[in-house]
């Protein structure tokens, strides 16, 4: 079970973006959870059931813990059980029916659209994985996708012309997001440039590809990512995810309007992307302090 928890660090990590911090804390509570199913001789993921978990809870509070600790305690396994059932080591999810209490709205970290200019500037564009690196980063930014969206994207699911890409999100649910000029150009330098030169001769059906015609992997694009920020003078926790959180925001402080951000964003409720209101509206606030001769 060791290795099973070791993969979802990496993919709160890469996927999600979360801070070393925070993983820190993620990996303690799943550490003395795994030790609690040890004790119960529950082995298998498959075997701790609601009941287990209930079990987990009435021991936490047993030790004294405050009831905000309980809650992320279970916050944690909420977040853990999804991954297993998307990645299938379990059929069901045990959490779904315990209900969380609700602690405070943690809103995610952005780059305003001046620190998205700032990294795009810096990429080192004199190499051809420059090339692709850029066109990545406009292409992540400028559809808002998840870094497995854009590394699992695949050349019929791009079209230059008509100027969007075919996304296959979660659940295999399929979205049409528009591409803006930007990633369109820099898109389309790489192909006819950049790509048949990576590929020497090597066939593949991915649109972004490393050695050997594989597509880019998620742990290589978190690291350009934190390379290029770096170069960029950015001092802020950059991720792969922080693209995304950046788009929502600036189409939103922009006037679009929340259900176009839903449908591009590819969330199934619309109180998920709710939480970049909270984002806009405090950019507002700011707006009108800055500007406004009576802020």
């Amino acid at each position: 079970m060791d290795s099973i928890v070791q993969q979802y660090l990496d993919f709160l990590l890469i996927e999600k973006g979360l801070s070393r911090g925070s993983i820190e804390a993620y990996a303690t509570d799943l550490s003395e959870y795994m030790a609690f199913l040890s004790d119960k001789k529950i082995e298998r993921m498959d075997r701790a059931d609601t009941a287990a978990i209930l079990n987990w809870l009435v021991h936490l509070q047993k030790r004294g813990l405050s009831s905000r600790s309980i809650a992320r305690h279970l916050v944690t396994l909420r977040g853990f059980y999804k991954f297993l059932l998307r990645e299938k080591h379990i059929a069901a999810d045990p959490v779904k029916s315990i209900e969380i209490p609700k602690t405070g709205l943690a809103l995610p970290e952005i780059l305003t659209v001046g620190e998205v200019e700032t990294l795009l500037h810096a990429v080192d564009t004199a190499t051809w994985q420059g090339v692709r690196n850029l066109a990545m980063l406009e292409i992540i930014y400028g559809a808002g996708l998840r870094v497995s969206e854009l590394v699992s994207m695949k050349m019929e699911n791009i079209d230059l012309t008509a100027g969007f890409v075919r996304i296959f999100g979660k659940g295999a649910k399929e979205r049409i997001v528009p591409l803006g000029s930007h990633a369109r150009d820099r898109t389309e330098h790489w192909l006819k440039q950049g790509r048949h030169r990576l590929l020497k001769g090597i066939s593949s059906p991915y649109l972004f590809i490393a050695r050997a015609g594989k597509p880019m992997t998620r742990q290589g694009f978190w690291k350009m990512v934190k390379k290029t920020a770096a170069s960029a003078g950015i001092s802020k926790n950059v991720t792969p995810h922080t693209f995304r959180h950046s788009f929502a925001t600036h189409l939103l402080e922009g006037g679009a309007d929340l259900r176009s951000v839903q449908t591009m964003l590819g969330h199934s409720d619309i109180s998920t992307t709710q939480i970049y209101t909270h984002i806009s509206k405090d950019y507002l606030v700011e707006m009108h302090r800055k500007f406004h001769p009576r802020g």
